[in-house]
Order: structure tokens, then C-alpha cells, then sequence
């Protein structure tokens, strides 16, 4: 019997379709299985969309239809955009409350944690591909696993079992798009300390297995930076920062770039590449 492969994929600010991970899963499993030389590749990979934003979505639209029905405010449709984009980062930072949302969202990837680990097994390695707040959301939840548990919320703690896949012991390779670390990286004096990847776990079980962080940015992205000059941890942690022309002729020489990571051949070519090297050293 072989072992999968987990794939966690985490959305980006704003409040996406449920199908939102669609498009790129579709992509990744059919380059995978030609790629990979063998009967029902496809089922080599577990797939699991982590739909973080639906924890803020109708608080938004209530606070929406406040400022809308009692206020004559200009520009309308670019406010309603500042309320799901900017709303999710403002809504997601830590307080000194409980059941705050940071805790919440934090719960609600573990137990996506749980779904991967019951579908392809406790010892699967981790592949997670995250997008714009998604990469920041993505951070936080291994950093805390991995360094800071006393960040840990109860409702998180609570949705985490004691084995290898959700104790982040298995995190292999992770995919950044479109990310806003650098900018996240204000928060500490010293840029903060990035998530190690692959944990050292895996090193240790598998000393041929080659994980890697792959930061993918568009230079007409505003809010995508490249990763490995903010500071020598991150220059350690982050395996290639790649820039990457996202989009089509309507997209890729402006900001709007900034939602089209997951059609783009120069993202899922990587992916699948590493995917591949990673089923290949654990199999």
C-alpha cells in the first residue's frame, strides 16, 4: 500500500464560492497523473479546501447593510470590497478576549487537519498551498504548532489530536501565492521567525525527502512580496521566492493579478513537481 499525500488549500481574503479550490485541484491532479507513471495516480493525492472566510461572512454582511441603508456613501461597490478584503485581516488579528477569531479560524483549519489525517492517514506528508491572507492564516497555525503553543486557542487545542499530520510533525512542502508576509512581518522588531519547512520530523523519517517553500509573486501584485530578503531567518526558510507573470491580457500587468495564482502554469508546474519528488521519496 503506498502513502498519500495530504493537501490542505487555503483561501485568500474576501468571501470565495465553497468551490473556490476547484479550478486549482483540477489542474494539480491532472498534471499529477501524467506525470506520475502509475495505475490511478490521481488517488495519490487528498485534497482539502479550508474555508476560513465563511467565520466571517455574515457578520461583514450585517455590518454591510448597516453602513449601506444608514449612511449616502460614495464609491459603494469598492467600499463592500473593502469590507470582505481589508474586514477578514482586521477580523482575524489576535486579542487579549477569548473565543476571539483568531482562535476560531485556527480551529476551523484543525479540523480540516482532521479530515486530511482521517482520508490519507496520520503519517501523510503535508502539502499546503495558501493564497494572500490565506499564506498569513497558513503561518500562524504551524508557527503556534511548532514554537508558540501557548498561542494556541482552547477551541483550536480541542480540534487537534495527538498525531503527527495535525501536530504539524508532517509539513512537507508549502506554497505561498500572492502572499502578504513581508508586510505581516512589521508586526515583530526583528521581522518575526518563519515556519520550518519540512518540520524535522520528516527529515528524520525520510532523509532523502526534499520539502521546500515556494513563494510565488507577481511584480504587479501589490499585495505579493517576495519572502526571503525580509530578514536571514526567512532567507533560510524560504527554499525560492518565484516571480511569476499571473493572468491573462485583461490581468497580468495589473493588481488583478492578485487572484489568478491558481490558473497560472508557472504556479501549478512547481507544485506538481514537488508533489511528485514527495510521493516518490516516501514510496
Amino acid at each position: 500500500m503506498t502513502q498519500k499525500i495530504a493537501v490542505a488549500i487555503i483561501h485568500g481574503a474576501g468571501t470565495p464560492k465553497k468551490s473556490f479550490a476547484g479550478k486549482l485541484i483540477n489542474q494539480i491532479s491532472e498534471q499529477f497523473s501524467k506525470q506520475l507513471f502509475i495505475q490511478d495516480a490521481v488517488d495519490q493525492l487528498v485534497f482539502e479546501p479550508v474555508y476560513w472566510s465563511s467565520i466571517f461572512a455574515d457578520e461583514q454582511e450585517k455590518l454591510w447593510e448597516k453602513m449601506h441603508k444608514s449612511s449616502e456613501l460614495d464609491f459603494p461597490l469598492l467600499r463592500r470590497f473593502v469590507i470582505e478584503f481589508l474586514g477578514d485581516a482586521v477580523a482575524y488579528q489576535p486579542t487579549t478576549l477569548k473565543n476571539q477569531n483568531y482562535d476560531r479560524v485556527h480551529a476551523l483549519v484543525a479540523k480540516s487537519m482532521n479530515r486530511l489525517r482521517e482520508k490519507a492517514g496520520p503519517n501523510a506528508p503535508l502539502c499546503v498551498i495558501s493564497h494572500s491572507l490565506g499564506t498569513v492564516v497558513a503561518s500562524n497555525y504551524f508557527y503556534d504548532l511548532q514554537y508558540r503553543r501557548m498561542n494556541m486557542g482552547k477551541k483550536t487545542i480541542d480540534c487537534t489530536s495527538l498525531n503527527p499530520l495535525e501536530q504539524c510533525e508532517t509539513l512537507t512542502l508549502f506554497y505561498t501565492l500572492g502572499s502578504p508576509l513581508a508586510l505581516w512581518s512589521l508586526r515583530y522588531m526583528d521581522y518575526g521567525s518563519p515556519v520550518k519547512v519540512p518540520a524535522t520530523r520528516m527529515l528524520e523519517q525520510y532523509p532523502h525527502l526534499q520539502g521546500e517553500w515556494l513563494n510565488f509573486y507577481d511584480k504587479d501584485d501589490v499585495l505579493a512580496f517576495p519572502l526571503k530578503m525580509v530578514s536571514e531567518g526567512y532567507n533560510k526558510a524560504v527554499t525560492k521566492d518565484v516571480a511569476v507573470n499571473a493572468g491573462g491580457i485583461l490581468t497580468s500587468w495589473n493588481p488583478l493579478s492578485h487572484n489568478q495564482y491558481d490558473v497560472e502554469k508557472e504556479v501549478i508546474q512547481p507544485i506538481v513537481k514537488g508533489l511528485i519528488k514527495t510521493w516518490e521519496a516516501v514510496n
